[in-house]
């Protein structure tokens, strides 16, 4: 398929929390990587979800090395993840995030400077990834849309938190 729209908020399949876990061997598998390769590839993000982009399971592509701000770059390079979890988190801070399929805002959350991510990588098996930082923050966000749970969900104060991005 390619490159996929990615599905603008309110679009229902973002706040579904019905996406099926993905069988490593299925048939479907490396459509859908590919289709998540292809369309991170041609967006300005560093991550997305399969059901942002119209597939209900449970994938996500991580890359952080796209960020345009070193500082932000580092990490595990590109990783692909099949049903990925969140074990652990630590060290809660706010910080400005914004999503793909909400191109307009930006918003103040809560997320956390480490967290491990366990889930199965094409090619190594079941991985166990300690993040940390903007790569931390980048898991957290893709597997909240996983669970149907966007950023706007996290802003406690649409007032204070919420903010619309200069065009």
């Amino acid at each position: 398929m390619g490159v996929l729209e990615i599905l603008p908020y309110p679009d229902d399949a973002l706040s579904s929390k019905d996406n099926a876990e993905l069988d490593p061997a299925g048939p479907t598998v490396d459509q859908v990587l590919q289709d998540l390769v292809d369309t991170l590839d041609a967006s300005p993000g560093v991550a997305l979800a399969a059901p942002q982009i119209g597939h209900a399971v449970r994938a996500i592509i991580v890359d952080v090395t796209r960020d345009r701000k070193p500082e932000r770059q580092a990490g595990h390079g590109r990783v692909l993840m099949l049903n990925p979890i969140i074990t652990e988190t630590s060290d809660a801070y706010r910080v400005r995030e914004g999503c793909l399929s909400v191109p307009e805002y930006t918003g103040n959350v809560t997320r956390y400077r480490l967290a491990v991510v366990k889930g199965y990588v094409p090619g190594s098996g079941i991985r166990e990834l300690r993040c940390e930082g903007f790569e931390a923050l980048a898991f957290q966000h893709e597997v909240d849309h996983l669970n149907g749970t966007l950023f706007l969900d996290r802003v406690e104060s649409a007032r204070r938190d919420l903010f619309r991005r200069a065009r």
